[in-house]
């Protein structure tokens, strides 16, 4: 594929910062003072990648929490736009592009409110017909012109490129996690995928296709939100719930509906295997918690990877 992407162990963690909500009214007041007397609030889950807040009852606006999230701001102005017209479900539209200032280090948008509940295992009415519903999304995606994409890279935390670029972690994450995980299956699995180069031309993926980014209404997908990893390259990413969220038919009916061949899904496979694995290491470390449930959760996606 084109381009050259650099190797992400150099790239350092994010130095995320938080704002508070006044912070955010006086940013409003001061570049958009024509909504100064809507309520601003923040939201009941907001993000890692972006800080969420409620705009009156129709708007939201989203700060990046750091330097390396706000590349994704003007790629979202310029593309979901004319995504959102070639993709079968809501997705959101920018409104307004606010600056840095009021001590705010990054520029910020204003969306249109998608009013809908985020997914969850529990809230799905039929898991099949999400799968269907979602795998219809992603095809439509894949079909959008991609001219002038954005090319994976650190936008997109590389997704869309090369599982090479991640080769290093993963393996570091096996010999870390030891005898917790059954090395020598989870190494093939690994290395089947990476044995799968994509050599298709670029289409363009969302990157982050996780239950907090699927939003339902009445237990039905109902739209797909946070394109901040998006871009244009091999799509395989986007095949990671597969597993991490979906089993059984419903992985099968969401395979069938995007027409995944045998190398897509192996690499598919190894982006949730990547993810779990990272995961899993890093938790395993702390005894909270909040970390005993992520690796709780590690442990049930590595089991659907196994399976």
């Amino acid at each position: 594929m084109a381009g050259v992407i650099a190797d992400p162990d150099d790239v350092p963690m994010p130095d995320r910062r938080l704002v508070d909500l006044e912070v955010v009214q006086r940013l409003i007041a001061s570049q958009f003072p024509q909504w100064t007397d809507l309520p601003v609030r923040p939201v009941a889950s907001s993000g890692w990648d972006n800080q969420t807040f409620h705009l009156g009852d129709h708007m939201s606006i989203r700060l990046p929490t750091a330097r390396e999230y706000a590349l994704a701001v003007t790629k979202e102005h310029q593309w979901l736009p004319v995504l959102a017209t070639q993709v079968p479900l809501r997705i959101p539209v920018p409104i307004a592009k606010g600056v840095p200032g009021e001590g705010f280090a990054f520029p910020w948008s204003v969306y249109e409110w998608i009013d809908a509940e985020p997914a969850s295992t529990a809230g799905i009415g039929d898991p099949s017909a999400f799968a269907e519903r979602l795998a219809g999304f992603l095809a439509a995606l894949r079909a959008a012109d991609p001219v002038g994409g954005p090319e994976p890279g650190l936008h997109s935390w590389y997704r869309g490129g090369s599982l090479r670029v991640w080769d290093r972690q993963a393996r570091e994450a096996i010999e870390a996690l030891g005898g917790h995980v059954p090395r020598d299956a989870v190494t093939e699995i690994w290395e089947s995928a990476l044995r799968s180069d994509w050599d298709g031309q670029p289409v363009w993926f969302h990157g982050d296709v996780a239950l907090g980014n699927l939003l339902v209404r009445d237990g039905a997908l109902a739209a797909v939100i946070d394109f901040g990893t998006c871009g244009v390259g091999d799509p395989s990413c986007d095949l990671a719930i597969a597993w991490t969220v979906l089993s059984g038919a419903a992985r099968e009916a969401f395979r069938s509906g995007i027409g995944a061949d045998d190398g897509t899904w192996a690499r598919g496979r190894g982006w949730a295997l990547w993810k779990t694995l990272t995961t899993y290491a890093r938790e395993l470390r702390y005894d909270d918690a909040e970390s005993q449930a992520e690796v709780a959760e590690a442990r049930r996606v590595l089991g659907e990877i196994l399976a």
